[in-house]
């Protein structure tokens, strides 16, 4: 028989279904890995109760691309992102990622699987594409033990890069696959861990790492195989490589996608800060996704998204993170505020942009979408209880809980929640998240990263 979970009397229920509806001083009803009711006065002999009053309930924040082994290259002036184009930051950057091991894959995971749940993340897409001569094909499962540990609904992102430094790649040798060894391990990837069922917790992506890092046949042998294997395919596109394709292909990146058949459905680009207004119609078209990742952006000062333009197109659109070395932060939350003011900023002037509850649904439904979860981005019967709740009674909030489907991005409530459930499960409430040593592992974290990186790199002796 399914455990069963019933939140009492929440303040509000922000559903985010197709409807918008907004439940008052209502109960949620879980049982196992779903939500089977929402109404007021549910009755459910045997339910562990969560007292919701005064709570403001939303469903789960997901996260479509990120780098969690970067958590462990953050903070370092020394290779200043600001100050850097994208591709002259890699040419630094990865002579740091080329000495990283599986210690380094599996606690820099954990580190950003806990900023994530603690700000209302229950799905998280991770491209994964730092393999080194330490790691060997390791870390895509090092990830799946610190996902487990945490409780986390966890996508991975099998990446690779397979061209040289010799022919025109920024990829040390250190971190050089072939197209055949990564084909390989995706193989062996999927049929361990990719599960395609409703309320699954775990699924593979096969996601080479950028075209100007790869070859071509990386890309074309990865369509055929995502595509028999009924898997999802996802890369880097239009973050400062458009030149580079252009000089090397004769196209930009997103044509040079197109004619070998890397779009679609099943398919999501990250950043795409350079995508033309005439491409929106390829990408709406072929249904082919984009993942915002807004920090970034702004710390590089690269281009806006018009988002509100590319929504009118009908390009679907959700939120990531990206990664922490040019981030510094897996708070999800926080980069809903910040493409909230990002597109405030920018489309203003052309009238209207795109609402603080906009930005909340990017984050929820389109991930889902993004990600091909029919089962995940809202609350309502039948879909995962993946949630997390706030504290409305908090003096800080005083005078704006009028509106709960705004307050996230629009007041900027970026701090840690109340209470986040995965799959029907409490995975972190009142500052704690469940099950885990947090000290212990931070300690053991914080050993790993100086022994096997602030030690032996020149990055990080100015601080040592």
């Amino acid at each position: 028989m399914a455990s069963k979970l019933l939140i009492k009397n929440a303040k509000a229920i922000v559903t985010c279904d197709e409807n918008d509806h907004v439940y008052k001083e209502t109960d949620i009803l879980i049982e196992g890995p779903k939500v089977t009711a929402i109404g007021p006065g549910i009755v459910s002999e045997g339910a562990q109760v969560i007292d919701g009053t005064g709570k403001f309930v939303y469903p789960g924040l997901i996260n479509t691309h990120h780098h969690f082994f970067q958590t462990f290259v953050r903070n370092l002036i020394t290779i200043d992102y600001p100050n850097l184009t994208v591709m002259d930051w890699i040419d630094k950057i990865y002579r740091i990622f080329q000495i990283i091991d599986n210690d380094v894959i599996y606690y820099s995971t954990l580190t950003a699987f806990a900023d994530l749940i603690k700000h209302g993340c229950t799905c998280a897409f991770d491209h994964q594409y730092c393999y080194t001569n330490k790691t060997g094909k390791d870390p895509v499962d090092r990830q799946m033990e610190a996902a487990d540990l945490m409780g986390i609904r966890y996508h991975a992102g099998r990446g690779s890069n397979t061209l040289p430094r010799s022919e025109g790649s920024s990829i040390p040798d250190l971190m050089l696959e072939t197209t055949g060894e990564f084909l390989k391990d995706c193989e062996r990837l999927i049929r361990s861990y990719h599960d395609p069922k409703p309320y699954s917790m775990r699924q593979i992506v096969m996601a080479p790492c950028q075209p100007i890092n790869c070859r071509p046949e990386t890309f074309i042998e990865t369509v055929a195989a995502a595509r028999s294997m009924g898997v999802r395919m996802h890369t880097h596109l239009g973050e400062g490589e458009t030149e580079g394709i252009r000089s090397r292909y004769g196209k930009r990146t997103l044509e040079w996608c197109r004619d070998i058949g890397f779009i679609g459905e099943d398919v999501w680009y990250a950043h795409n800060w350079e995508v033309l207004p005439e491409e929106y119609r390829l990408l709406a078209e072929t249904k082919t996704g984009v993942s915002h990742c807004p920090t970034p952006a702004v710390l590089g000062g690269f281009p806006i998204l018009d988002i509100k333009a590319m929504q009118e197109a009908g390009v679907l659109i959700s939120l990531g993170c990206d990664g922490s070395a040019t981030n510094d932060s897996s708070n999800l939350l926080d980069a809903l505020r910040v493409s909230y003011m990002m597109q405030a900023y920018h489309t203003k002037e052309r009238g209207g942009c795109v609402s603080a509850y906009d930005m909340l649904k990017i984050a929820t439904v389109n991930g889902a979408k993004t990600l091909g979860r029919q089962d995940l981005g809202s609350l309502e019967p039948e879909k995962a209880a993946d949630l997390f709740m706030i504290d409305g009674e908090a003096l800080e909030l005083a005078g704006a809980v009028h509106d709960p489907k705004n307050l996230l991005a629009r007041v900027g409530l970026t701090g840690n929640v109340w209470l986040t459930m995965i799959n029907g499960k409490v995975v972190y409430q009142d500052g704690v998240i469940t099950g885990v040593d947090e000290k212990r592992l931070a300690s053991e974290g914080e050993a790993v990263c100086t022994r096997v990186i602030r030690k032996p790199s020149e990055a990080f002796r100015r601080f040592l």
